[in-house]
């Protein structure tokens, strides 16, 4: 039997479950676009940026479970995905992306000119450093092999982004149906030493006072998240976490203790400055989480790094590491099937929570005390989506996380116009309400997105953090450049716009914030099934506390505490 190879790419996609697409049209997807339209399992879903599309296809991947899939044209189209292909490969979503290119006998190939065909851009020299694979297809028949290799990339080992580059004349070609499963893989994981990395743990933990465990996006990206609360339960000691995995354990949880770095809780970070083993569960250990100084992060602590990438364990955070080399998901069912000691640190918990009590509180009048109030409107299960700047701060540092809830950051690519998109593909991935915190500048970067809100009268809530400025690079301004705000407030060049104005222009009902008691508006609206923007308005002049100086242990934020307070912290520790 014949098929055409765009025909067979569609095939494909529902084989492996995948029944949800996004993209932009061009014109050398018009094959692509036409086969998909054509399958009535298929739903393709249009954004009007491919930046946008591929932050849609990350959103749809951190929640539904399967690869995200986006598609884009050749040239401008192609290059506008690699922000989103980035998001991807640094924060490890598996992506599948589909680019058109230009007919065969059209391209350069060797030729040393700069392009031959209209619009023709060399796609996968572009993203090879950002993909964990990448192809150019140049016969129709390899399509079945190549299309099953970049499948099984995306989502073996450590997931992350693929690229499959598609001629015109190749996707209307037609080729053998022919099902092919290559059997590739990229990891070889030896569960024979389980048992000795579950020993190695329990003994580790029975010989320390102040052992800890640190948490990190890599238990998300294992959907390993409830055998995780089942292996924090079973040792009973504190749990931090990184600020981009907040959302595995909840907020009331008496072992949660916060998340630790830069922007971390204090009680956090002064809990790992005082540990003397530290158990790191999908976490890289970045300078965020750990200070620039390393020697200072910790001093006495041990550190057991569990990670699926031994690349990221070839990373020296401290020279007395223990680096396990495993799968998080097996390994936390089989230490939690072997599990049947008893490791009691109630002393050393009592202490951790008497610090948590001593150094928590919110102030509810400033910016992270709306974050805590809106958190209290949104209900357990929900998708909450963040942006770049302080808004994702103060949403890490503030919200309530409620039961299987999920959070969603751009992380290690931190690109600002994620928040957004990323809402509306989390939105098809759960068919869920989904709650969006962004910035001034973070919705500009996106804000023609609103449109696919309209289109597909998605339910999500946006809530705009707006200080009418670029509040962190300002808040960096006022600190080394004699507050000079360059492009970063409405003195030196940067405005923003009535954005309940530009929601009315989009057909999306609005609402503006101006006090901490307006909260009380949102009510019923946060709770219905429509979309809504809500205009949070701020003073320009806004901060993140605590807040670490380079140069400085992340048990050293600013402000500093008072001496009193710091002299009962360390004796409670």
């Amino acid at each position: 039997m014949k098929m055409r190879v765009s025909d067979y790419i569609v095939y494909f996609l529902k084989t492996k479950g995948i029944k949800d697409v996004f993209g932009y049209p061009g014109g050398m997807v018009t094959y692509l676009m036409e086969s998909i339209d054509k399958d009535h399992d298929v739903n393709q879903y249009l954004l009007y940026h491919e930046q946008g599309a591929a932050f849609a296809a990350c959103g749809y991947s951190q929640t539904s479970g399967l690869p995200g899939v986006v598609y884009a044209t050749s040239g401008p189209g192609a290059t506008n995905l690699v922000t989103g292909i980035g998001n991807a490969y640094f924060d490890s979503i598996p992506l599948i992306c589909i680019t058109g290119q230009v007919n065969t006998n059209e391209a350069k190939t060797v030729k040393k000119i700069r392009q031959q065909g209209f619009q023709e851009t060399n796609i996968i020299d572009i993203v090879k450093p950002i993909t964990k694979y990448c192809v150019y297809i140049d016969k129709a028949d390899k399509i079945p092999a190549e299309l099953e290799k970049i499948y099984i990339n995306a989502i073996s080992g450590r997931p992350g982004p693929v690229l499959i580059d598609i001629p015109i004349d190749i996707q209307r070609s037609e080729i053998e149906f022919k099902p092919v499963n290559t059997g590739y893989d990229q990891y070889e994981l030896n569960i024979d030493k389980y048992n000795e990395y579950y020993n190695l743990i329990i003994n580790k933990i029975k010989n320390a006072k102040k052992p800890i465990i640190i948490a990190g996006n890599g238990i998300n990206i294992a959907n390993c998240k409830i055998d995780f609360l089942t292996f924090v339960q079973k040792l009973k000691i504190p749990v931090l976490t990184s600020m981009i995995s907040i959302d595995l354990i909840s907020s009331d949880n008496l072992l949660n203790f916060g998340f630790i770095g830069a922007y971390g809780h204090r009680c956090a970070n002064m809990i790992t400055s005082v540990s003397d083993l530290i158990i790191c569960v999908g976490s890289r250990l970045d300078k965020r989480q750990t200070g620039a100084d390393l020697s200072a992060f910790a001093p006495s602590a041990e550190i057991i790094r569990m990670d699926i990438d031994v690349s990221e364990l070839s990373n020296n955070i401290k020279d007395n590491e223990i680096k396990l080399h495993l799968d998080i998901s097996n390994f936390l069912k089989y230490f939690n099937d072997q599990f049947s000691d008893s490791i009691v640190k109630s002393a050393w918990l009592d202490s951790c929570r008497k610090v948590n009590r001593l150094l928590g509180g919110i102030d509810e009048l400033s910016p992270n005390g709306y974050i805590h109030g809106i958190s209290k409107l949104v209900p357990p299960g929900a998708v909450i989506t963040t942006d770049v700047g302080q808004n994702q701060v103060w949403v890490a540092q503030s919200f309530e996380v409620k039961k299987n809830q999920r959070i969603l950051f751009s992380g290690g690519h931190g690109a600002m116009g994620y928040s957004l998109p990323a809402a509306i593909g989390a939105f098809i991935g759960t068919k869920k309400p989904v709650y969006c915190f962004v910035g001034d500048g973070g919705l500009q970067m996106n804000i023609q997105e609103l449109q696919t809100i309209i289109n597909y009268n998605m339910p999500i809530k946006i809530f705009v953090m707006n200080n009418k400025s670029l509040g962190m690079i300002r808040h960096f301004q006022e600190m080394y450049f004699d507050s000079n705000f360059v492009m970063t407030n409405s003195k030196k060049g940067y405005n923003v716009p009535d954005f309940t104005k530009i929601a009315k222009a989009y057909g999306l009902d609005s609402i503006k914030i101006k006090t901490i008691d307006d909260l009380n508006k949102l009510n019923d609206r946060v709770g219905n099934n429509k979309p809504l923007l809500s205009d949070i308005l701020l003073s320009g002049m806004t901060y993140v506390y605590p807040k670490l100086v380079f140069g400085k242990p992340t048990h050293e934020q600013e402000p500093l505490l008072d001496k009193k307070i710091l002299e009962k912290v360390m004796k409670l520790l």
